[in-house]
Formats: C-alpha cells, structure tokens, sequence
C-alpha cells in the first residue's frame, strides 16, 4: 500500500514541519489522500515575523510593478504545467467533480492570476494631481503603496480560486503575505507555493500556514504586524474577525455568506431558466456562498416550472467526482452532510412541500462518502427558516409571488447581499429588476459568471470590500498625497498667519 504524502509549511522560503499532523481525507471515499503540518500559534507568529522582514527589507515592494508581474506570469507558467496534478488534488481533498475543477477551481484560479500580474503592469501607483493656487501655489502627487504584511484566511470550496483572489492583487501591490487555507484543503496552496519558490518570488514574501482556524486564523486577524485581512468564509465567523482586527485598526476584506435571490420573470424562456435555476444551486454541491438557493417564481408559471425542474434535476449524474461525466460530487464532510440534511427536514416541518430528492442515495458508490442529492422544497414561504439561513448544500428553495414589487420585496428580504438572478426575454425588465436588487452582484440569464474584470463583493451581512476588477489593488493600498509647494519664495507662503515677520 502507497504511503500517503505529506506536506509541511511554507514559511520564509522554506519548507516547516509541525509536531501534530492534518489527516486530509477523500468525501467521496473516506480514504486519506495526504497529511499536512498541523500549524500552531507561534508558526503564525514565525510567518508574520518573515513576512515584515521582507517587507522591510524591501526587495519585492521596490521591484517595479513590471519586474513583479514578470515573477507573478512565472508562477502562473508553473501552475499551468501543473494544471492535471492541481486538478486532481481538488477533486481528493475537496469532491469537486473534474470538469468543474478543469473550469473553475483551478482554470480560474490560473487566469485570474494572470488577471492580477497584467493589473501589476497597468494600475496607476502615482498620479499628479490639480495644480492648486489657494492659498498658495502647489500641485498634488497621489501615490497608492503597499500595506504591509497581509493576511489571507481562505475557505475549503474554492481554496486555490480564492487564495489567488487574495494573494494576486496583495502581491501586484508589493505586499507580502500570510495565507492560511483550511485544514481540510490544503494542498493545492501548498503546491502554489512550490510554483511561487521555482518562479523565484523572494523568501518571505509569501507564507502558508497550515492550522486551525479558532487559534492560527484568530492569531493572524488579531496580530499588532497584520495591516490587512482578506477572508472568506461564514458570516458568524467573519464577525469575529472583525472583531479582532479592530484591535489594531486594520483593513478588513470580507466575503461572506449569502443566500442568493433567483427571479424568475413571467416572460423568461422557461427551458433556459429551468437549467439556469439548477445550475445556480447544484454546481459545486450548492456550496458555494453565491449560489441561487432562493427560486422566486410567478404563481402563474409556478406549476409548469416546477413539473420541469423537478424532471430535470432527475436527469443530475451524482457521483464519483473523477469520472467526466458526473455533474455533482459529493459533500466536504460528514458533519456539512448532517446539517444540509437537518435543514431538509426542518424546511418540511415548517410547511415546505419535498418536491424533489431529499432522500438518503443508495447504491454501492454511496457506501462512502458525504452524499446528498439535489433536493427541492417548493411552497416556502421567505420566512421560513430554509430560506433565510445559508446550507451550504444542492437545496433550493422555491417562492411563489404575485408581482414583480413583490418579487423584488423578498428578494431583499434578508440580512445577505451577494449574488441575484433574474430571467426574462426583455432585457429592460430584467435590468430594471436588477438595480433595485440589494446585492453585489446580479447575473441576467445566467449564473456563477464570476470574471476578474468586474468586482465582486456582497452587501449587508454578505461582507465588505470588493475582490476582482480594476480596482481590487485599492483594498491592497495607502494612499498617500504629497504637497509639492510651488511658491518657493517665502513671502508667497502663509506662515505669516502664526509667525512674527523678521525684525519685529
């Protein structure tokens, strides 16, 4: 039997071992896939340290931005020759299906990394100002420079994908950085930072540490050297990291649950909607914290589309996540497969209809495993429980209205704000819908379109801040303006207003 590997810490240039180890294991099969350096208080400590003495030291942050983007497109060559192993090692330590992992998970994760080194070359890090004459003659320099040392605490949905939407713009800003990944997905950072090591990105400037998040992860939002914390992840926890950075003042990113509003328009191509209500919370298991979980539909098209929902989702292939041809995996953990199926059965003592699934799967490849199979609960109301707390898991819960007032009413009917839907052939309507949607993103006649031209970022309890598009290195910046006088000659100045002239 082949040994499982083992992965340490990336902290300074080097590879860290701990004394206790992670157990990465399958959700598809229950087996080990890899151990990893169970990472302690004072690794986090030893990270921040080497962070601020490269930062200090200086030779990433005065690298002009195209020498950094050159060493980012380096990392990026590296992660594209190791684009089968990262994709496997996403499918075993998180269930990803392959061609979600192909596409998104890790082919996002590489573009937009890219994404990230072009911004390097383009972002205006300096720009003169308007010359001033009041009260005397000046003229502005704005310059945006690097914080410091940042921290970035990344979720097991999409570890890599949202690492680099952490580690990008801080590393084309000139930071350096402390990524903590969770403990149930790390691999895929650690091998990052193998691609960042051969690509020659200076020792220090990037540290991976791998702990648990209640001590490693409470320590980097909380520690006095950390100028900023990028995390995704749960609302209650997104709290208390703003908690502790308040401590000492720091910049806080935050991207945070949701429970994604999906508006079905009377007029909207009902075969289209249909697939893109499915796709919406099926991709990824429905965990992703941007998924459509809520179905808004018109009472009049109500049992028409929910004959063919039902009867597509029948068609869903759940499965091995290896196999090409499967369309939905399994759950991360045994724990997130107990909730999702405690939310199912909540949902229908409240008076949810079970529509679809919500059954245990049988079989022999569901022996093992965190399985749960699309499910649909139809005749909620928004009050509900199920459709005002995040699952995290395929269920969808679906809401009749009676017009569109109404429709868009219960669609800001919650304390989260990250993602929308609406469907409709006229694409006036649709966008007339979208803007009195109170949500950071809105897709018309689509879903999960997530691009790294255009910011995303939640309203409300959904987070603050915005990650992606041409202004993500601001939440990576200072600025800082500097006054260049003009006048020269002292009697053009006005330090007369508190100083003596000469000779009085």
């Amino acid at each position: 039997m082949t040994q499982a590997p083992h992965y340490p810490m990336y902290i300074d240039g080097e590879w860290v071992d701990a004394a206790e180890r992670f157990e990465i294991i399958d959700p598809a099969t229950d087996e080990l896939v890899a151990t990893t350096a169970k990472g302690i208080v004072a690794d986090a400590d030893r990270a921040v340290a080497a962070a601020l003495r490269a930062h200090r030291r200086g030779d990433w942050r005065n690298m002009s931005p195209d020498e950094r983007a050159a060493i980012m497109s380096r990392i990026v060559e590296r992660l594209n020759e190791k684009m089968d192993e990262l994709v496997d090692l996403h499918i075993a330590e998180n269930g990803v299906t392959r061609k979600q992992a192909m596409a998104f998970h890790v082919g996002y994760s590489i573009s937009h990394l890219q994404y990230f080194a072009d911004l390097a070359r383009t972002y205006e890090f300096e720009h003169t100002g308007p010359v001033l004459s009041y009260p005397t003659s000046a003229v502005g320099v704005v310059r945006r420079e690097p914080i410091g040392v940042v921290a970035g605490i990344v979720p097991w949905n999409f570890p890599l994908l949202l690492a680099v939407w952490k580690l990008g713009p801080a590393l084309a800003a000139g930071n350096c950085i402390v990524l903590k990944p969770d403990e149930k997905t790390p691999l895929t950072l650690l091998e990052l930072a193998k691609a960042a090591d051969e690509a020659g990105l200076p020792p220090g400037v990037l540290n991976i540490v791998t702990g648990p998040g209640e001590t490693v992860g409470a320590r980097l939002a909380a520690h006095p050297d950390v100028r900023k914390v990028a995390f995704t992840g749960s609302t209650a926890v997104g709290k208390e990291i703003s908690k502790l950075a308040a401590e000492n003042v720091k910049k806080v990113t935050l991207e945070l649950g949701g429970k994604g509003p999906n508006i079905v328009l009377a007029d909207a191509d009902i075969e289209q909607a249909v697939d893109g209500a499915l796709f919406a919370f099926c991709l990824y298991a429905g965990q992703a914290c941007e998924s459509g979980t809520r179905l808004l539909l018109p009472e009049s098209r109500y049992d028409e589309f929910m004959d063919r929902l039902t009867a597509r989702a029948a068609q869903i292939r759940v499965g091995d996540p290896n196999d090409f041809d499967t369309d939905m995996g399994p759950i991360i953990s045994s724990e997130q497969k107990q909730r999702i199926e405690h939310y199912i059965e909540l949902g229908q003592k409240e008076g949810a209809t079970l529509a679809f699934g919500g059954k245990p799967l049988t079989g022999e490849q569901f022996e093992q495993g965190n399985w749960v199979g699309p499910t649909i609960l139809g005749d909620v109301d928004n009050s509900m429980t199920v459709a005002q707390e995040e699952i995290f898991g395929p269920v969808l819960v679906v809401i009749k209205y009676k017009t569109v007032a109404e429709a868009i009413a219960i669609a800001n009917d919650t304390e989260y704000g990250l993602s929308a839907g609406v469907w409709s052939v006229d694409i006036d309507a649709a966008l007339d819908v979208a803007r009195q949607i109170e949500s950071g993103t809105v897709w018309i006649n689509d879903w999960h379109m997530v691009n790294a031209l255009y910011p995303f970022g939640g309203y409300k309890q959904s987070g603050n801040g915005r990650e992606l598009g041409p202004h993500a290195l601001d939440e990576y910046t200072e600025q800082k303006f500097v006054h260049i006088d003009l006048a020269r000659k002292r009697e053009n100045k006005v330090f007369d207003m508190m100083l003596p002239e000469y000779g009085e």
